[in-house]
């Protein structure tokens, strides 16, 4: 592949990147303000019409379980990871767009910590989105070493 094809892929996942950021700051930000009780009202109207069709359907049911035992703790805990892991992201992804050397080793350290956490996750969710995920930063950590190691390259000599 090209290396100009090379570097529109990874601007293009960057790009990606901080679009996810940007929708985690926005969750982490509406979940710090939204009550339990919403999320259960909320929960009930988007399952209430699958109940009466199927009491026993497996998604509309399981949904109103979480939200039912959606504890305070758990909504302060999920707003301050989806903020803050959105705003780390998002702090990340505009160094890398502007080449900042720093960027590229620290954007490569964070994800390899957000990987192990996912990872861990996974072992207890087994989520199926925490896997694409982990193979899109492993994607993404691939093209920032590449792309660092050119950035390096390319600096002139002291």
């Amino acid at each position: 592949m090209k290396e100009q094809r090379i570097h529109r892929l990874f601007e293009v996942s960057v790009l990606l990147k901080g679009a996810h950021a940007l929708i985690e700051c926005i969750g982490g930000i509406a979940l710090a303000f939204i009550s339990t009780n919403t999320i259960v009202d909320l929960a009930n109207r988007l399952t209430q019409d699958e109940l009466i069709e199927d009491p026993h359907d497996l998604v509309a049911t399981h949904l109103l379980a979480w939200a039912q035992n959606f504890s305070v703790g758990t909504k302060t805990f999920y707003a301050f990871y989806l903020l803050s892991h959105g705003a780390i992201k998002i702090f990340l992804v505009v160094g890398l767009l502007r080449g900042k050397l720093w960027s590229y080793p620290a954007s490569l350290i964070v994800l390899g910590l957000f990987i192990v956490y996912q990872i861990y996750r996974f072992t207890y969710t087994h989520g199926a989105g925490l896997i694409i995920l982990t193979i899109f930063d492993v994607f993404v950590m691939g093209l920032i070493w590449h792309e660092y190691r050119l950035v390096r390259r390319h600096l002139p000599t002291q």
